[in-house]
């Protein structure tokens, strides 16, 4: 880990915000997602399952577990992206987090705290009580609206509370752009008992998505999230019929650049020895560049997995596998279950 910290100075020292092509100079930002692995406090809320985390059931150490955690989460978010565009994440997801309270811990951690993150948070009513949010750096995003939205999901009649969907609009840079950080319901009973489950969190997104472009038919619109679907299940393909080449966008289509790299076998989790890219960004026609090298405004560079080897499990029946922090009870001293996504965008300065 401190190889990777050094390393990871060194970089700062060389890095920039813009990169230079045929005598350009371009802006580079950061956008990001990841799923923070159940941070949870210590502190026990009756008006949630919070019992039920995994920090909870720890029988020692809670409190020297959680800043060990909040530690290595920002080392995490410090480095993602930071060769491009010299800096941590000008937007970031996530998900999996009990309240705001631990995302002010996250912020303001050694690794953060220059950044001057802020936070935009709602309490989500799911089950377990877990949350999505959105941080930012002020000093290239200033947010103008934002909002929850409560996807209306039904099973055997009976509601299933699950997570919020947050809507953020706001500008980065001189530009305006609306991000929906999403955490869709979960496999629990099996990927085909809860596909309905997915497609209907999926309809909720495309309202979303159709209210905005109600507004203004070119409105940049960033869709980030752990969606418990790979890219090419039916959430996407034929709820929110995204698409993965380039030259099949249209203007009402949604890109998702990370169907082309699970085809490649990428992915973002792995269980019982399968990979998985739950985990994903996608965006409106606007901010992609269909090829004809137009960087007058936001575009899409590049769409990456952040899978840093220290990120991984290094030995043992697990080799390969995301280095979680929590498993059978027990804290293993990893960071997360899932990597974090991100893309850069580019713009001509």
């Amino acid at each position: 880990m401190k190889k990777q910290l050094l390393l990871v100075l060194l970089l700062v020292n060389i890095a920039y915000s813009f990169s230079q092509e045929n005598g350009k100079k371009y802006q580079i930002r950061t956008l990001a997602f990841y799923n923070l692995e159940n941070l949870f406090d210590t502190i026990n809320n009756p008006n949630k399952n919070d019992e039920a985390s995994p920090i909870m059931k720890l029988k020692t150490n809670k409190s020297k577990v959680y800043w060990d955690k909040i530690d290595k989460l920002g080392a995490v978010i410090s480095q993602i992206g930071l060769e491009k565009a010299g800096t941590a994440p000008a937007l970031i997801g996530v998900c999996e987090i009990e309240n705001k309270n631990v995302l002010v811990d996250l912020v303001k951690s050694k690794h953060l705290k220059k950044m001057n993150y802020e936070i935009i948070h709602y309490e989500s009513p799911d089950k377990r009580g877990i949350d999505v949010a959105l941080l930012y750096q002020k000093k290239y995003f200033t947010p103008v609206n934002h909002q929850s939205f409560t996807p209306k999901i039904f099973k055997d009649g009976a509601r299933v509370f699950t997570r919020d969907q947050l809507l953020v609009s706001g500008h980065l840079g001189d530009e305006l752009i609306h991000v929906i950080v999403n955490h869709w319901p979960s496999r629990r009973g099996g990927e085909a008992k809860s596909s309905p489950l997915r497609e209907k969190a999926a309809y909720q997104n495309l309202k979303i998505i159709e209210k905005l472009k109600d507004k203004n038919r070119k409105a940049k619109i960033v869709i980030m999230g752990d969606f418990n679907d790979n890219p090419t299940n039916a959430s996407f393909k034929k709820v929110l019929k995204t698409k993965s080449e380039k030259k099949k966008i249209k203007k009402k289509s949604i890109y998702n650049p990370y169907e082309q790299l699970f085809k490649k076998g990428q992915g973002t989790l792995t269980y019982r020895d399968k990979i998985y890219l739950f985990d994903q960004i996608m965006l409106s026609y606007p901010l992609v560049n269909k090829g004809k090298k137009d960087f007058s405004s936001y575009k899409l560079f590049k769409a990456k997995i952040f899978n840093k080897s220290f990120l991984t499990t290094q030995k043992g029946r697990y080799k390969g596998y995301p280095y979680r922090s929590f498993a059978g009870g027990n804290y293993l001293g990893g960071y997360s279950d899932h990597y974090p996504v991100y893309i850069y965008l580019i713009k001509e300065e």
